[in-house]
């Protein structure tokens, strides 16, 4: 009988024990990454090199300037003036063909702020993007910039995608690209990993798509004026996956990253926000068109605006 107090609390105890082990979650998904890195020379842009170059039938390729360090992202005018970013110093520079021998002779800072990398040309005025920030700066006669006037401040922060790219669309309106902050992750700010469409008096803006990664190069075809990109895939997935895609990008679309990748893969590192399953997710996401060779990272996307298409 004297035993019976100190027996009644280890009771107690074992039943909590119980009740606590069956609300252990279960065993985590075993999922493992591999990836490789690989960090080619960089060689000079020779004559012999640029004629090397492999480029569609019924276009060439020929050397108009160097010495620009890194250039990045272009703008051209009308007049066939070129504005060009570097992204690590936040740099504008003009080069120009003054004499129209196909070789620019005018290589001239016009611009800085910090990060800037997307470019847009409309009229007489260049739209410029930074991390968080738009500007718009007038187009002098002699080629230079006005002073650069902030239009938008708040941008969503960058993490691993701070290559925000401008376009202008055939509707006239401006669209941004905002990467994903991380590789593969759930975005709390809904403008990440996305396509938006700004107002040009800085006055509001709206998501276009959303779930892309990090769609850099983006474009309109010119007869049917549909949007089409070229997003980045996932990495670390090994060396030939995640392809990357190009997509047609429709108005409200979702495009399934980070838990739909490529043509529907399930990505069990992420599974869907919403809770729902990976198929009913999948279902309202738009796939891709095309894939591409994964991690080549694409910068561009263009569409041949002329009214003479080479036969290839």
């Amino acid at each position: 009988m004297p035993l019976l107090p100190r027996l009644l609390p280890v009771a107690a105890l074992f039943a909590a024990f119980t009740a606590v082990a069956q609300n252990v979650p279960p065993p985590a998904t075993p999922f493992q990454m591999q990836g490789n890195i690989y960090l080619p020379n960089k060689l000079p842009a020779t004559d012999a090199r640029v004629a090397a170059l492999k480029v569609p039938v019924g276009f060439t390729i020929t050397k108009f300037a160097e010495g620009l360090d890194m250039p990045r992202m272009l703008a051209v005018r009308p007049n066939g003036d070129v504005y060009v970013t570097n992204r690590v110093k936040g740099t504008v520079t003009l080069v120009r063909d003054a004499n129209h021998d196909g070789k620019a002779e005018v290589m001239r800072q016009v611009a800085q702020k910090p990060h800037l990398h997307g470019l847009a040309l409309q009229g007489n005025k260049l739209y410029l993007t930074a991390i968080r920030e738009v500007y718009v700066a007038d187009v002098l006669p002699d080629g230079g910039l006005g002073e650069l006037k902030e239009l938008y401040h708040d941008l969503p922060d960058a993490g691993q995608h701070a290559n925000r790219v401008l376009q202008f669309g055939p509707d006239g309106q401006l669209y941004l690209s905002v990467g994903s902050t991380c590789n593969a992750c759930d975005e709390d700010n809904p403008e990440n990993a996305t396509i938006l469409k700004l107002n040009l008096d800085g006055s509001g803006r709206q998501v276009v798509a959303h779930g892309l990664r990090n769609t850099i190069g983006f474009d309109w075809h010119p007869l049917t004026k549909e949007l089409f990109g070229m997003d980045h895939g996932i990495d670390w997935l090994g060396d030939e996956t995640q392809q990357e895609e190009l997509n047609q990008i429709k108005p409200g679309a979702g495009y399934g990253w980070p838990s739909i990748i490529a043509d529907g893969q399930h990505y069990p590192a992420n599974k869907p926000k919403s809770g729902e399953s990976y198929e009913a997710f999948d279902a309202k996401n738009v796939r891709p068109l095309l894939l591409y060779k994964a991690h080549s990272a694409p910068l561009g996307l263009v569409f041949n605006k002329g009214t003479q298409f080479p036969k290839e």
